[in-house]
């Protein structure tokens, strides 16, 4: 073998991933929420870029895919050609399209000043807590200890601060400590301040009136056991019928084992927006765009008479040429985006038409792979347009990622999704009898009378996914 530096011409194909490819894939995986931030960076850096308010939210598409005007066509066209030479486009287009124009907010006499328009912050549970403390007959030293217990409780309601090492920190005794987490623990919401989620619970019952003491042992030493449906085993170390301890289960059961989960956590919630909407209009579906999830930007006018002003000025230029060519391709980006979006969303549903006709029971299985050849697309770019994107359809708000499931072997051969076995699963086990529930065994035979071949330890999957117990712990005395 001959070892040694050598010179070769050869031809190869490759693919590069260009910095404008990845930025165009990133955005393409951004939900609204994402892609408002990203979006709220991107014009920080870019002074080009603008918000084009003048443009409705509540516009929407027909069935056909989104349309472009000729101004924006023939801006994206050009996007696509080499960088553009931004003293070249002043000269031939001296800007004056309305589509560029600086967007000035007019104050007219119709418009009413609402409270809807300012923002609030949420009152959390450590603040009910202290103003409770405020108000109790806790003075100064105790005080002290009692907020600093307040601020250890965890947003689920509990206290995380270990008793003996407060009273050390302080300078005080135990029982003093003890005595203070009373105070709290008969703050609101009933239960706080609790230690265990059985000492939660003995507090919630004491409150309102129940205070004997075979209750109380239960709680203590037989919470696993209520968990279980272990009621028998219950009954015979307490003495009691399995009945009364079947009561005593059922009023534990009405308690709230997570007290402070009614109470803001102090983090900001964001709600869900659909970036597709599904409307009945007669017989038909129709798929729309919901405009208010998709920035809309412009070049700012400004910048544009800069650049008329300092034409001659290399550095200017060049400077508001990168930062154009930059601003064009970010907005062909999110076009591209609510492009595919559209078109992925378009796919699925008419895929699961019978979904929007009929209800959960008959989604039918679906792939990746089946929409990408639908559309024209790799699997990958389909994966990337439904990550964190919702639906809206006459049957609810859905994660498009909902409809992708697989599926088994329906009664007319089409295949039932995993999704329609779990709805039939629900049912069957809603209007069970309580006394005699249905096994996993018996919720096969049943789906299998109604064409629907599965396996009993795929029935127990789906109803673990749900969070159905067995059978033997879903049985009522």
């Amino acid at each position: 073998m001959k070892l040694g530096y050598d010179l070769t011409i050869e031809q190869t194909q490759k693919l590069t991933m260009t910095p404008e490819l990845i930025q165009a894939i990133q955005i393409l995986q951004y939900n609204s929420q994402e892609l408002e931030e990203f979006v709220s960076k991107e014009m920080m850096e870019n002074p080009i870029l603008e918000m084009d308010n003048t443009v409705g939210h509540d516009s929407r598409n027909d069935e056909r895919e989104p349309e472009f005007s000729k101004s924006e066509e023939l801006m994206y066209r050009e996007a696509e050609k080499d960088d553009i030479d931004l003293r070249e486009k002043v000269v031939e287009a001296e800007y004056d399209d309305i589509s560029y124009r600086q967007w000035e907010h007019r104050v007219t006499n119709d418009e009413v000043v609402s409270f809807d328009q300012y923002t609030s912050r949420e009152d959390t549970l450590q603040d009910y807590l202290l103003l409770q403390l405020t108000f109790s007959d806790l003075k100064d030293c105790e005080r002290k200890i009692g907020r600093y217990l307040v601020e250890s409780i965890d947003e689920n309601g509990y206290l995380t601060a270990d008793l003996e090492k407060t009273a050390s920190l302080f300078g005080v005794k135990l029982c003093a400590v003890e005595r203070i987490l009373q105070v709290i623990q008969g703050f609101e919401p009933v239960g706080v301040g609790a230690r265990d989620l059985a000492e939660c619970l003995i507090i919630q019952l004491k409150a309102k009136g129940f205070k004997e003491e075979t209750l109380l042992y239960i709680v203590k030493n037989h919470l696993s056991d209520l968990g279980e449906n272990r009621l028998q085993h219950i009954a015979k170390c307490t003495g009691l019928t399995v009945i009364q301890v079947q009561m005593v289960a059922d009023l534990i059961r009405t308690l709230d084992p997570k007290p402070g989960r009614a109470y803001s956590s102090g983090e900001q919630v964001r709600y869900v927006v659909p970036d597709i909407i599904v409307e009945k209009e007669g017989n038909d579906f129709v798929i729309v765009t919901n405009d208010s999830t998709i920035p809309h930007l412009m070049v700012s006018s400004f910048y544009v008479n800069l650049a008329k002003t300092h034409k001659e000025d290399v550095e200017v230029q060049k400077y508001l040429s990168d930062k154009y060519n930059s601003a064009l391709w970010l907005i062909k980006s999110i076009e591209q985006r609510k492009r595919t979006i559209y078109n992925v969303a378009n796919a699925v549903m008419s895929h699961q038409t019978e979904f929007l006709e009929k209800g959960d029971k008959y989604l039918k299985p679906m792939t990746l792979k089946q929409i990408a050849d639908v559309v024209g697309v790799h699997e990958s770019t389909v994966s990337r347009s439904i990550n964190g994107k919702y639906i809206q359809t006459p049957r609810g708000v859905y994660e498009i990622k909902y409809f992708f499931s697989s599926g088994v072997g329906g009664g007319t051969g089409d295949g039932l999704s995993s999704n329609s076995i779990k709805t039939f699963i629900k049912e069957i086990i809603d209007k069970e009898d309580p006394k005699k529930p249905c096994s996993d065994q018996d919720m096969v035979e049943i789906l299998s009378e109604k064409g629907i071949e599965i396996s009993r330890r795929t029935v127990a999957k789906y109803r673990e996914s749900m969070n159905i117990l067995s059978s033997s712990k879903r049985r009522r005395y």
